[in-house]
C-alpha cells in the first residue's frame, strides 16, 4: 500500500518505532526551522531569522540523538523552501511527522502496536461542580465524552443530596485504572476528590486536583493547557520504567527468568525467550544491540527505551545497557 500516514510520537519508545519505520528513499515532511533572509531589510541584508517552515525531504539517514532525545531524518530537501538544498529534521516527542512512502504489513503492525502501548486513554479528567459532572477520557485526537452525571437543581439542590451524588459519581470511575485529574472551579471539587479518598483509597491515590474556571470540555482545554497532561505522560512512562527495572532486580534475586548483558540477551533471543527487552538510550548506537532489538522484534518481543537522564536507565546501564524479561528460564 503507497500512501501518507501522520505520525505523532509521544515518547522515545514511538521515536524507536519511527526509526524503524523511516527508510532510505521515503518522503517525509515535518515542521522545521530555516534561516530566512529579511529581503525587506535592504539596509541589513545579512539579518536573517529562523521561521517555522514546513519541508518534505527525501530520506537519506536517520540516526538517535546522542542521548535519543529526538530522531535526526537528513536528505535534500525535495517539497518546500530551498528545494535541492541538504536538511535534517528533528522528530521529537510531542511533533508531528509525516511519512509518504510504500507501506508493508509489519510497517501497519508496528504502528497498531505503538497506538495501543500509548499513554493516552489511560489519563481521564472528571469535570465536576455541584450537582453536575463529566468524565472524559484523552485521546490523541482530543478529549473523548465517557459519562456525564446530573442530580439535583445544580447550585440550588440541597447540600443533603451531595453524598448521594458523589457517590454516583464514584461509581462512573470504577473501571478508571490509570490517573484522574479532578477540574472545576471553586470547592466542590475538592471535597468529591476528598470523598473518593475516603471511600477508594487506591483510587484516591490516583488523583490530581486542578482548578479551571470552567466545566465539562471547557475544564479538560484548561487542564490540557496548564500543561498537567504533559506531567502526567511524563510520569506515566518514568513509573514504567521503574516497575520494568524492579522486575528484572527481582528475577535476578531469584535466579529467575531474566537476561542482562547483549551476550546473555542474544543468547535468550536464540532459543526466542525473550518478551520484553529493556534498552538504554546511549546503547542505541551500537550496531549489536540494535541488531539484537530487531531480532527480538521480529519474535514479537516488545522492547522499552530507557533515557540514562533518570534512575531506571542509570539502573540498567550497570547491567551492561540491556536487559530481557523472558517468558521462560534458560538453565
Amino acid at each position: 500500500m503507497f500512501g501518507e500516514i501522520r505520525l505523532f510520537p509521544e515518547t522515545l519508545d514511538d521515536l524507536w518505532h519511527l526509526y524503524h519505520l523511516i527508510a532510505t528513499g521515503d518522503l517525509v515532511f515535518a515542521t522545521t526551522f530555516r534561516s530566512m533572509e529579511a529581503a525587506t531589510d535592504k539596509l541589513r541584508p545579512e539579518k536573517a531569522e529562523k521561521r517555522p517552515v514546513r519541508l518534505g525531504i527525501r530520506v537519506e539517514k536517520t540516526e538517535f540523538h546522542q542521548h535519543a532525545s529526538r530522531l535526526r531524518i537528513s536528505g535534500v530537501i525535495e517539497q518546500g523552501v530551498d528545494a535541492g538544498s541538504y536538511h535534517t529534521l528533528n522528530a521529537e516527542p510531542g511533533i508531528e511527522v509525516s511519512v509518504i512512502k510504500e507501506w508493508h504489513a509489519v510497517d501497519l503492525e508496528r504502528i497498531e502496536r505503538a497506538v495501543k502501548a500509548s499513554a493516552y486513554g489511560v489519563v481521564h479528567v472528571l469535570s465536576i461542580e455541584e450537582g453536575e459532572a463529566q468524565l472524559y477520557r484523552l485521546r490523541q485526537f482530543g478529549p473523548e465524552f465517557v459519562a456525564g452525571i446530573a442530580m439535583g437543581s445544580g447550585k440550588g439542590a440541597d447540600m443533603d443530596a451531595r453524598p448521594a451524588f458523589f457517590a454516583r459519581v464514584l461509581e462512573s470511575t470504577k473501571e478508571i485504572t490509570g490517573p484522574l485529574v479532578i477540574a472545576g472551579p471553586g470547592f466542590v471539587k475538592d471535597d468529591f476528590a476528598g470523598f473518593a479518598r475516603a471511600k477508594e483509597p487506591g483510587l484516591g491515590d490516583r488523583m490530581l486536583v486542578v482548578e479551571t474556571r470552567r466545566i465539562g470540555r471547557g475544564a479538560v482545554q484548561e487542564v490540557i493547557g496548564l500543561g498537567v497532561l504533559e506531567r502526567l505522560l511524563g510520569d506515566l512512562h518514568l513509573a514504567r520504567e521503574v516497575r520494568l527495572m524492579d522486575e528484572v532486580f527481582v528475577r535476578i534475586a531469584r535466579d529467575g527468568a531474566v537476561a542482562y548483558g547483549i551476550d546473555a540477551v542474544e543468547e535468550a533471543i536464540g532459543y526466542g525467550a525473550v518478551k520484553q527487552v529493556l534498552v538504554s538510550d546511549a546503547n542505541l548506537r551500537n550496531e549489536a544491540v540494535v541488531s539484537a532489538i530487531e531480532r527480538a522484534e521480529s519474535m514479537n518481543a516488545s522492547v522499552t527505551v530507557l533515557s540514562t537522564e533518570f534512575e531506571p536507565g542509570q539502573r540498567l546501564m550497570a547491567l551492561g545497557g540491556i536487559a530481557a524479561l523472558l517468558r521462560f528460564k534458560i538453565e
